[in-house]
Formats: C-alpha cells, structure tokens, sequence
C-alpha cells in the first residue's frame, strides 16, 4: 500500500475578498452567500500565471525541504483541468522544470473536485504493482480564468491553487487501508465548460454572454454548474459510498477519528456531517481560509490538519471527493 510522506501546497498572492466582490457586485447579497458557501476569501492567479506555475512552486517547497527525494522519484502524475498547452501535457513539462531523471515517468489525468481520491487510487496501483516506490502527485487548478465574473454561482466559490503530495511504498503498516471511486457519467453536463474543445471549438458565437433566472451572466466558454444537481448528487451518492467502504473494511463511523471530505462549500459539507451523522468535532473545515480549491482542496485540508494537530499518530482519517464528471471517491488512510 501508499502512504503519504508529505503535502505541500501553494496559494497565489492574488487574494479577493468577498468585501471587494460586495463593491463590484452591490446587488449580491454576501452575508447570505457566505452562510451558504462559508468562503470569505479566495486566492487567483495572476494573468500570466499557470496551474503549471502554482504547481512548480508547490513541488519545490516539498523537495526543498527534503533534498534527497528528488533523486527517489519513480513516477510524476498530475491531476488538472488547467492545462497549458493541448500537447504536451503539464506533467512532462513540470517533470524538465524540477530537473528529474529521465527514469521518472509522467503523465496528466483530467479531473476535478475527486482527483486527489482518484490519484490516489493510480499510484497505489502503480505501487502496488511495483511499477514503481515513490511518486509526486500533483493537484493544480486555476478555475479563476474559467469563471465569469458576473456569475455569482461560481465567482463566490472557486479559488486557485497547488499541492504536491510525496507518496511513498509504505512498509510500517501505515497508508491507504481501501480506496472506491465511482462515475455518473449521464449526469456529466452538470458542471461543464461547454466550448473551448474539439466538440465545440471558441468562435465569436460561443463568446455571446447570456443571463440565467437568477441574472447570472456567462458564456459558453466560462465554467457553468447546476449546483441544485450538484448538491442532489452529492446528498444522495457520497454518504452512500462511504458507508460501503466502511462496511467492507469493518469500520464503524465512530472509530474514524477524522473526516476530511473536499470542500465544495459550507452548505454540503454541514449536510453530509447530519446525513451520516458525525461529531461535527471530527470534521475538518478549512473553506473559509482558502475556498474550493478543486482537485487540492483534501491535501491542503489534510496538511492544515496536520498542522493544527487534528491527524496524530496512529489516527484513522476518511477522505472523500466529488465534483464534475460527475465523479466521487472515498478512501480510509491509517495514520
């Protein structure tokens, strides 16, 4: 099985408060949008900077402060939706930045709010298999440069970010004790970026802005979600999933000593807490420092944790993700 050496994470400098949304936005009301999402605070990219760039600075913080690794690396595997180029992907181009051996394989995946879960599962697969030891998992987004600014149901919510996780073959019993994904592929236009791809390419057409019910503008170029569905989705299948894994693995819900699901917003993360009915003690909460910040948002939560001497040693901590695909993963890590 993996184990989780390390985290680290990178929050760009940009910050935008939901003070300054409320002066560009005076019609949007941000006392009631912070009760339901819990943001206050979210952190952008600048325009010239890259997912590509936030994740070179989060993977030097990790093999600066332990040299040695750099030269133990098997594998890289980047998890985004942020691409730099169409080819090649970023993972190829972070692997000649960080200067690694041409040994180390690397390759993207595309996925969102579950990658980190679904990452995970690859390089427990590939270490599994011997393929390889030690692998760098990073998660990097820059959902800023996706979101309309006059969309208020994506503008409150999403935040830029990277984190590099050091995932090492575990001999000491610790690490991943049971990963389960899964996929609701039918329900995939529920959080989508409609054009920009080879279904249907930019044009001056799929840049006409268009306002929804609740006067929300984008374009089909700009991230759009149903976050009615979403919430559905989330309420009816995670606490489900999650139940199965612990059922299988002979784990009552009590005995976790810590839950660390992505952090979508404050409403989804509250109801699943009541769904399944958990000391909201044992929930960890770090959205209103960083918002939703994707694919690393659950290992920048576990490195807070971690921090804040919420994970200890020999804890049993849950980890679950859902987001577009719609995709959703949970896994038991044993501390």
């Amino acid at each position: 099985m993996l184990n989780i050496q390390n985290i680290e994470y990178y929050l760009p400098e940009n910050i935008i408060t939901n003070d300054e949304l409320a002066l560009s936005n005076p019609e949007w009301d941000m006392n009631s949008i912070q009760r339901w999402t819990g943001v206050s605070k979210r952190f952008y990219a600048n325009p010239n900077q890259t997912a590509l760039d936030l994740a070179f600075i989060s993977s030097e913080k990790l093999l600066n402060d332990i040299e040695t690794v750099r030269g133990e690396i098997d594998g890289l595997i980047f998890c985004t939706q942020s691409n730099d180029h169409i080819i090649p992907p970023n993972s190829t181009i972070l692997h000649g930045m960080l200067n690694l051996s041409e040994d180390v394989f690397s390759f993207d995946f595309n996925l969102a709010c579950s990658g980190f879960i679904y990452g995970l599962s690859i390089a427990n697969g590939l270490i599994e298999t011997n393929v390889a030891r030690n692998i760098l998992l990073v998660n990097a987004d820059t959902y800023s440069k996706y979101v309309n600014d006059k969309d208020r149901s994506t503008k409150v919510l999403f935040g830029d970010a990277a984190s590099t996780s050091f995932l090492k073959k575990s001999d000491d019993g610790k690490g991943l004790i049971d990963i389960i994904c899964g996929t609701s592929g039918i329900n995939s236009d529920k959080i989508i970026i409609p054009a920009g791809g080879a279904r249907k390419p930019k044009s001056n057409k799929t840049s006409i802005l268009k306002e929804d019910q609740n006067g929300n503008l984008r374009n089909d170029e700009n991230l759009q979600m149903n976050g009615f569905a979403v919430y559905s989705f989330v309420n009816s299948k995670v606490p489900k999933q999650i139940i199965k894994i612990l059922f299988k693995n002979k784990i009552k819900i009590g005995e976790i000593d810590l839950f660390v699901f992505h952090q979508a917003n404050k409403l989804v993360l509250e109801s699943l807490t009541k769904i399944l009915k958990i000391d909201p003690e044992k929930v960890f909460i770090n959205i209103h420092k960083v918002s939703n910040t994707v694919s690393a948002s659950i290992p920048i939560a576990l490195k807070e944790a971690q921090k804040e001497g919420k994970i200890r040693d020999g804890y049993k901590v849950l980890c679950s993700g859902f987001g577009a695909g719609l995709s959703w993963g949970t896994c038991i890590l044993q501390f």
